[in-house]
């Protein structure tokens, strides 16, 4: 499958390499499908970053997962209607991460909610495909391995909207989301809200996964929700600085694979995934890196 309609339509196959590589960026910003694959790259990879941060520290990633494949249920009710499936996916995601965040506050109810939720939202799916009679299966595929190089001008803008709506929503929460993520029993000693922090935080999650979606699709979400926020993790375990770390890993595995896909006709969603998890192997690996994350984060919470 090539990694866009847009770009086979364009170069009708995949553009040769060479060495001045700045006149093959020069060639590639020319079009403008990659300006905007790379203007909501970038949205989704600093969002990404900074979430999957929380979403490591909190043992999420299993919500995460499911928040993604849920939401595909929800694409699936849209394009049935007629609607665009952004908004079906963020619907279904929103009233799926309120529900997981309620009834799944703490880890150890938190799997079983996320999994009865995800069956239900599974037969929905099955139920909103079975009533799909149209023969353009390209909508479909998109939501599931992600159509970077296929978003339009007011895609990019919608996705810089929600992106901005979930960071602002993670700086207002994000000492007291600290403190609940590290340690849950004395937050809510000290009469921190964990309840409303985590259907919150579960809301926020779905937000960027519905963003996420456009770039690596629901199949891939781990790409860019954990795997950036793994690394930092096993690099420092100073909060800020994991979160610098996870947005940088997230950026330099979507611009990479933005470019290299360049030069392929292969989906640019798999050179993604593909540098994330050898980045990941590398600091698992290497001794020298994984030494360097020895500074226990505090159980204080943040002062």
């Amino acid at each position: 499958m090539p990694s866009s309609p847009a770009v086979s339509a364009t170069f009708g196959g995949a553009n040769s390499f060479h060495w001045n590589l700045i006149d093959d960026f020069r060639q590639m910003w020319s079009f403008a499908f990659f300006q905007h694959g790379f203007e909501a790259g970038t949205v989704v990879a600093v969002v990404a970053g900074v979430i999957g941060y929380f979403v490591v520290l909190r043992r999420s990633a299993f919500a995460g997962h499911a928040l993604s494949h849920i939401g595909f249920a929800g694409a699936a009710g849209a394009v049935v209607l007629g609607l665009d499936p952004l908004w079906g996916l963020l619907v279904l995601c929103l009233g799926a991460g309120g529900v997981i965040g309620a009834l799944g506050q703490r880890l150890r109810g938190r799997d079983t909610v996320i999994g009865i939720v995800l069956a239900f939202s599974l037969g929905l799916g099955a139920l909103f495909l079975s009533l799909y009679h149209g023969n353009d299966a390209n909508e479909a595929v998109s939501i599931l391995f992600g159509e970077i190089l296929g978003v339009s001008t007011g895609d990019v803008i919608l996705t810089l909207a929600i992106g901005a709506v979930t960071l602002a929503l993670i700086c207002f929460m994000f000492r007291p989301l600290l403190f609940a993520s590290v340690d849950e029993g004395v937050a809510e000693a000290r009469r921190v809200p964990v309840r409303l922090l985590s259907i919150a935080f579960m809301m926020t999650l779905a937000l960027a996964v519905a963003v996420a979606v456009q770039v690596v699709g629901v199949l891939l979400i781990f790409a860019l929700l954990v795997t950036p926020a793994a690394i930092a993790e096993r690099v420092t375990r100073r909060p800020g600085r994991a979160i610098v770390v996870s947005v940088g890993v997230a950026l330099f595995s979507t611009w990479l694979g933005l470019a290299i896909s360049w030069y392929s006709n292969y989906p640019v969603s798999f050179f993604i995934v593909t540098i994330a998890f050898v980045l990941y192997l590398f600091v698992r690996v290497v001794p020298v890196i994984g030494g360097f994350r020895r500074r226990a984060l505090p159980v204080s919470g943040p002062r």
